[in-house]
Parts: structure tokens; C-alpha cells; sequence
């Protein structure tokens, strides 16, 4: 009891909120626990919250916490400033094209290293140290994810491919156990191809939620979610019907990086996943925000 007692000093306490106020923010979030407990939730992690040390250690905090309280968290991660990182300091050059990073058989090979390897292994250990039960996993095992080759527009992109099957038993052996699986998005290739591929992880992550029968999938991103002013963070759109995807892309106001988040949203949504969203990965505990609160955070498709 000492010992959390002192964990619980640790955190800073909003000293505007009295013992009632506490009281209260329970009770409203009391509900959500309820109805959130036994399910599925798969998150895709990445952008700043990958980056910013602090923040990495708020979300890992949360998913300890859904985690303890009986939520089946699968946390998916990508990398992608970390692989050019890499490609950096062994004096390869980064090569894109279409927006898709070019991956010969070298630049697998790092991509494999870096995915599947360091940053897996150093979100598990965080997970580790807050207390959770993790466990790393990348595409290529118990063959989680096949992909096939594509190409951009005739282009060859080299072991670039996209997800053809999702074989979800390993993830939910370990969700039946009460582990927090955390997938590196690199596949195998398909029944007589074995090669290794790099998949985009956001598209992975929506695969993977359809697959589980998710009742909620989450993308983490940098970015307040879908604005109609990209100037004005108060200009958010918090709520999109499925329907109207279209026009707003017609109109500008989705547009660049957020055509893809707002694809894979919907490729969740008509998969199966009653809930689908875009939230700012750099407002610290902003899935917990989401998750238990009416307040909600970022952009949901329905």
C-alpha cells in the first residue's frame, strides 16, 4: 500500500478540483468503464506522441490503465522517422516516391531492424515498467499479416506491399491472457512469396481492428484531427458521417495527410468497427479524454 501511495504522490494533482470534484469526474466516467470493459480497442501509435519522450510514457501510462481495468488493447506502431533515421547514419538516402517511401532489399533490411526490433522492443519495455503485460510481435509472426507487392501508378516501389490476409489468432491467444500485443507492421508475403514487406501501418492497424471484431479503432497522429480552417485549431470537425467523406474531400477541407487517416476510417468502419477516430496524439492522456469522457477528443467517423 506504501508503495502506491507514493506512486500516487508522484502525480501532479489539479489542486482546482476538491475532494467532490474527483468524486465526480469518477462517476461520469464510471459508464464508460462499464461499457468498455471486455472489448477490443486497437490504436494505432505514431507522429509526435512516438517522438516526445513525455508523451510516449503518457500513452503507454493509458493503455496500462485500459489494460488493468479489463479493456483488450492492441497497440500497432509505425516508425517512420525512425527508419530514416537509421538510413541516415549507415549513409543511405531516403527515397520517396508518391508519398511511399522506395524499399530495396537494404532499406528492408533496416526497416525489419528498426520495426521489429528496437522500437518494438522499446515500447514493450515501457509498457514493462508501467506495470502492464506486453508482448512484441511483428507481422511475420505466426503469420499475423500477408501482403503482396504493389506498385505506384507502374512505378516499382521494391518490398513495398499491402496487407491480403490478417490471421488474428496469435493476438487474441494473448488478449484471451490479458497481454497488450504490439505489432511492427512488416508482413510476410503471400503462400509462395517469402519475402519481407513493408506495409503502411495505419492501413495495417484498420486491417487488424476488422479482423478482432474491434469495437473501436484509434489513430494517433499529430494533429488536432480533421479542421475546416488547417489556421485554427478550434475550427475541429468532431464528428463526420461516413457519407459525407466525399464532399468534404471535394471541398478541400480533407486534404494531404489526412486523405489516408480518413481512409483507413472508413476502411475500419465499413469492416465492421462501430467507432473509428482521429486524435491528437500530443495532448497528454488524450485516449483516456476519448475513451471516458462525453467531452470526446479529435475527429470521429460514424
Amino acid at each position: 500500500m506504501e508503495n502506491i501511495d507514493n506512486e500516487i504522490e508522484k502525480k501532479s494533482i489539479d489542486p482546482r478540483l476538491d475532494n467532490a470534484g474527483w468524486a465526480n469526474v469518477l462517476v461520469q466516467a464510471l459508464p464508460y468503464f462499464r461499457h468498455w470493459v471486455g472489448k477490443v480497442v486497437v490504436v494505432k501509435y505514431g507522429g509526435n506522441a512516438m517522438l516526445n519522450e513525455d508523451l510516449k510514457h503518457d500513452v503507454m501510462e493509458d493503455i496500462v490503465l485500459l489494460n488493468t481495468i479489463g479493456i483488450h488493447v492492441v497497440l500497432v506502431h509505425g516508425g517512420g522517422p525512425e527508419i530514416n533515421h537509421m538510413l541516415d547514419r549507415v549513409g543511405k538516402e531516403s527515397k520517396f516516391i508518391n508519398g511511399l517511401r522506395y524499399t530495396d532489399a537494404e532499406t528492408m533490411e533496416i526497416v525489419q531492424m528498426v520495426l521489429t526490433g528496437k522500437l518494438n522492443k522499446d515500447i514493450v519495455g515501457i509498457l514493462l515498467q508501467q506495470g502492464g503485460k506486453a508482448v512484441g510481435l511483428s507481422g511475420v509472426d505466426s503469420g499475423l499479416l500477408r501482403a503482396k507487392k504493389i506498385s505506384k501508378d507502374g512505378t516499382d516501389l521494391g518490398f513495398v506491399g499491402e496487407v491480403t490476409e490478417v490471421h488474428p489468432e496469435i493476438i487474441q491467444s494473448l488478449l484471451a491472457q490479458n497481454f497488450i500485443p504490439v505489432v511492427s507492421t512488416v508482413a510476410l508475403g503471400e503462400d509462395g512469396d517469402d519475402a519481407r514487406y513493408n506495409i503502411n501501418a495505419d492501413t495495417a492497424a484498420a486491417k487488424i481492428a476488422i479482423a478482432l471484431k474491434a469495437e473501436k479503432f484509434i489513430q494517433l497522429t499529430n494533429v488536432p484531427g480533421v479542421l475546416k480552417d488547417v489556421n485554427d485549431p478550434s475550427s475541429l470537425i468532431q464528428r463526420i458521417h461516413i457519407q459525407d467523406v466525399d464532399s468534404l474531400i471535394k471541398d478541400g477541407i480533407i486534404a494531404g495527410g489526412m486523405i489516408p487517416k480518413i481512409e483507413c476510417c472508413m476502411l475500419a468502419r465499413n469492416g465492421g468497427v462501430p467507432r473509428t477516430h482521429i486524435i491528437d496524439g500530443r495532448v497528454p492522456h488524450s485516449l483516456l479524454i476519448e475513451m471516458f469522457s462525453d467531452r470526446g477528443i479529435g475527429t470521429m467517423i460514424y
